[in-house]
């Protein structure tokens, strides 16, 4: 018998909903907050307010879409964490007041163990395979860095992550320097196609074992780019393809530098990318290559699943789902990993 999990998606800026049949989605809505763009950032205020408008819509537009009712939901999985408290709460709010009317199981879901096991999601007529246990799985998003291995649905080792700041907070931030929209990863990405990744060269962190740093490296584009825009005020107009390439040469060198020697300490066959920097194209190409060169499985979700959204909830909602892992009402959203 079909199980069917409806995901509630809330930790950030975007509001989102999916139902799941099995592991296959049935729909996956998102309703994006574009009244942060002005700011240059996430204002969380903001963001749980536009919560509380987008939540119906949202998931009614995701039972409509996947043609099921909500009487025939299994169970209503939701982020707890880690996220923004005032979005969290909006979600959660939401999820426990439907499950409790429903009188359906309530599955709480971390966020960054979701981004791993989008993985595992699949669509309607296009079966496509998934990674075998134990891989080793990069997370990279706007707030996390992480490199686990990951030996079943929850037993996710952590091998290293950033001491400081997130590699998308990085693109983010030299998008930022060089003038360019929020959010700048993308725009960085998009720019550096036609640009030379080895024109400008940029402070990589060379720390030991596999943590990552790279407030350093974002400092030294900085003070680069300031130091140069002193002798010419168009320094930024005048390169900018070739500055946003070789940035993201930097980021992505940092990354699969890491990424390389825990595949040689570690007996993992697959290789997986996970996380809202899994979209760039740069590190995307770098991981394929990696996985050549080393005689690995490459795994790499789809674009529409590397940000954040309520497919990735719904399908950690389902294997918890599986082993009978349920929350009641009393449980308590958290804003980083520490606080959980």
């Amino acid at each position: 018998m079909s199980v069917y999990i409806l995901g509630i998606e809330s930790s950030c800026d975007d509001t989102s909903a999916a139902v799941i049949e099995d592991t296959t989605i049935l729909s996956n809505v998102i309703a994006s907050q574009k009244v942060h763009a002005e700011f240059g950032g996430v204002v969380p205020e903001l963001a749980s307010r536009a919560h509380q408008q987008n939540i119906i819509p949202v998931i009614d537009t995701a039972l409509k879409r996947a043609k099921i009712n909500k009487n025939q939901l299994s169970a209503i999985a939701f982020t707890n964490g880690p996220g923004l408290l005032g979005s969290l709460l909006v979600g959660s709010s939401f999820a426990k007041a439907m499950a409790y009317s429903l009188d359906i199981p309530l599955i709480q879901v971390d966020h960054l163990q979701a981004h791993v096991l989008a993985n595992f999601l699949q669509k309607p007529d296009n079966p496509k395979p998934v990674p075998s246990f134990p891989f080793l799985c990069l997370t990279v998003s706007g707030g996390h860095t992480l490199l686990l291995q990951v030996n079943d649905y929850f037993d996710m080792q952590r091998l290293g992550g950033t001491i400081d700041d997130a590699a998308g907070e990085a693109f983010d931030k030299a998008a930022k320097i060089l003038g360019l929209p929020y959010p700048g990863g993308p725009v960085i990405d998009r720019y550096a196609k036609e640009g030379d990744p080895h024109r400008f060269q940029f402070a990589v962190s060379h720390l030991p074992g596999l943590d990552y740093s790279f407030s350093g490296l974002k400092t030294s584009f900085l003070y680069f780019v300031r130091d140069n825009l002193k002798k010419n005020p168009n320094f930024i107009e005048d390169n900018i393809h070739d500055l946003c390439a070789s940035i993201q040469y930097a980021i992505v060198k940092s990354l699969t530098d890491k990424l390389i020697k825990a595949l040689k300490h570690t007996e993992c066959q697959d290789l997986v990318l996970a996380g809202g920097v899994s979209a760039n194209s740069g590190l995307r190409d770098a991981a394929t290559d990696i996985a050549r060169r080393y005689h690995k499985n490459v795994f790499l979700p789809t674009l529409d699943l590397t940000t954040d959204n309520a497919a990735m909830i719904a399908v950690c909602g389902y294997f918890k789902y599986l082993q009978k892992d349920f929350v009641g009402v009393d449980i308590v959203p958290y804003s980083s990993e520490r606080a959980r």
